[in-house]
């Protein structure tokens, strides 16, 4: 008997993607999986019930005959509990179920050992090791990449002036400067677009090699430029802990540069923590009437001071905008690639006709998102803290 795959609709607010398409439908049947989706599933990212049935998959009335046979649960956020207002996702899943999903683990470490004890085998792929390997499923590039763009896009639309310089014979129209602070995936877009929209673009990062990088889609780059900056980078391409010397001469150029920019856009992240404040109040103060902050890490604490979640708020004449889970906002697209990426995960894991999944631990993408196994908690950052 073939293997099940169950892809519930997803219930969290502002959450419109879905964890599989068509395509994916179709490559699944085509590795001899049988696919459920819930109805309506799709319908938020544009793929009717019928594009799924159409790519062979089998349509279930609700989640619970969606999730109580599957062998595997594909999921784009974690599942939902009755005390969060929806049916207990996690509850309506057989034993020895396959979750794969982005799980939130440092924020939900409750919710993990709840999989251990339903007896889930839970795959959290944000933990996905950065390893050349795994860029085909790495949904946290796709996400943010997507992220980035549609930051600009809700900056522009906040914007109450254009981004490109306009001569009429009315009179020129000064281009919009834009400051992307943070060069990882969703910087690098963010500063792609706002350059494509005809805003003059400036980044800063921590991370010397990020210069180049800035440079090469037409930016100017933002840093202090000292003997300490040219050692700030690990052999992993990560950001060293600066000195608080550098970081104060750092925030005072970065202060500096605010107070000359239409439009700031927040990007940094740090797995597991709070998100660092890198736009002050005292900042906030310098800035132009009319300018417009995006603080894309206002899920996890903001890095702008002021920042609401899920909201636009005005302080000394500047726009924050704090919107919530920003890959839902271009869901369609942000669908298809989370889709591909979770297939590119499950796909070696396989065995035609064997009727189970191959799961090596020893193998460095399994270990690093293997949250829990056989009734335990496996992953060391969260056992110890759980008592697994």
């Amino acid at each position: 008997m073939p293997m099940r795959v169950a892809i519930p609709k997803e219930r969290r607010a502002d959450e419109k993607r879905v964890a599989a398409s068509p395509e994916t439908v179709r490559k699944m049947k085509g590795l001899g999986l049988d696919v459920v989706v819930e109805t309506g599933a799709g319908v938020a990212s544009a793929v009717p019930d019928a594009a799924y049935e159409a790519a062979g998959a089998t349509i279930a009335p609700d989640a619970a005959a969606a999730l109580g046979d599957a062998d595997i649960v594909l999921k784009v956020q974690r599942p939902i509990t009755a005390a969060e207002g929806g049916p207990d996702e996690a509850g309506l899943m057989k034993t020895g179920a396959v979750l794969i999903a982005l799980l939130a683990p440092y924020q939900n470490k409750a919710q993990v050992e709840a999989y251990a004890t339903a007896g889930i085998d839970a795959f959290s792929m944000e933990l996905l090791p950065r390893i050349t390997r795994a860029q085909s499923m790495d949904v946290l590039s796709s996400q943010a990449n997507l992220a980035g763009y549609r930051a600009v896009l809700d900056a522009a639309a906040a914007f109450g002036r254009a981004f490109p310089m306009m001569m009429t014979a009315a009179g020129t129209v000064p281009p919009a400067r834009a400051f992307i602070m943070g060069v990882g995936v969703a910087g690098l877009q963010a500063i792609a677009t706002a350059k494509r929209l005809g805003a003059i673009v400036s980044a800063t990062d921590v991370r010397p090699a990020t210069k180049e990088q800035v440079e090469s889609l037409g930016g100017s780059f933002v840093a202090v430029e000292d003997e300490e900056f040219k050692q700030a980078q690990t052999a992993g391409g990560y950001a060293k802990e600066m000195s608080p010397a550098y970081q104060e001469k750092q925030r005072a150029l970065v202060a500096e540069t605010i107070k000359k920019q239409d439009v700031v856009i927040t990007t940094a992240l740090i797995p597991g923590r709070k998100a660092p404040v890198l736009v002050t109040d005292a900042m906030l103060r310098t800035m132009k009437p009319g300018s417009v902050l995006v603080d894309m890490a206002v899920e996890q604490g903001g890095n702008v001071e002021g920042s609401k979640p899920g909201e636009v708020v005005e302080l000394y004449g500047v726009k924050i905008v704090g919107h919530l889970n920003i890959p839902s906002r271009i869901a369609v697209d942000a669908s298809a690639l989370y889709a591909r990426n979770l297939l590119n995960f499950l796909q070696p894991l396989v065995e035609k006709d064997a009727g189970a999944l191959k799961i090596d631990l020893e193998d460095e993408v399994l270990k690093g998102t293997c949250l829990t196994r056989g009734g335990r908690i496996v992953h060391p950052a969260f056992a110890p803290a759980t008592g697994g």
